[in-house]
């Protein structure tokens, strides 16, 4: 299976077991039960998503003792049956991501934002350096020929 592949199914049953503790798990169990049912022909969603409901009462029972590692075998199980599904039907992937898409926590793009500073009290006769993301080195002093880098 390709690695993409394998990594989607990962970021899938993460997510399903992320979304099983929160108010809008009615909608992504519907969702994520159709996938299954659908694209495995295999059971039908209301069964698919009596397991869903089964593997929510767990997490949710292990949550509130305090126990994480309920969630993560929940995961593991959730992330082989999605591995399957992709290996099956490489086609529910686009279905697969739009549904992540959709419920997953937004990831930090590397977007470039506006920083400003304000320098007060008095003239300043050292260097300020303000950055965000350095990709190379910050030389400062002297340079080879006498020079100073800014």
């Amino acid at each position: 299976m390709e690695a993409e592949l394998m990594t989607l199914a990962a970021a899938g049953a993460t997510t399903l077991v992320q979304q099983m503790a929160t108010e809008g798990w009615g909608a992504v169990r519907r969702r994520m039960a159709a996938l299954l049912a659908r694209h495995r022909g295999g059971p039908e969603e209301a069964e698919v998503e009596g397991e869903l409901d089964r593997a929510r009462e767990d997490v949710i029972a292990a949550l509130d003792e305090g126990d994480e590692d309920v969630a993560h075998g929940v995961s593991v199980v959730w992330r082989t049956r999605l591995r399957r599904l992709l290996a099956d039907d490489p086609e529910a992937a686009a279905e697969l991501r739009a549904l992540l898409d959709e419920v997953a926590p937004p990831q930090h793009q590397g977007a470039v934002r506006d920083i400003n500073n304000t320098i007060n009290g008095g003239v300043s006769n050292a260097p300020v350096i303000q950055v965000g993301l350095v990709s190379g080195g910050i030389h400062q002093g002297p340079q080879p020929g006498g020079r100073y880098s800014r």
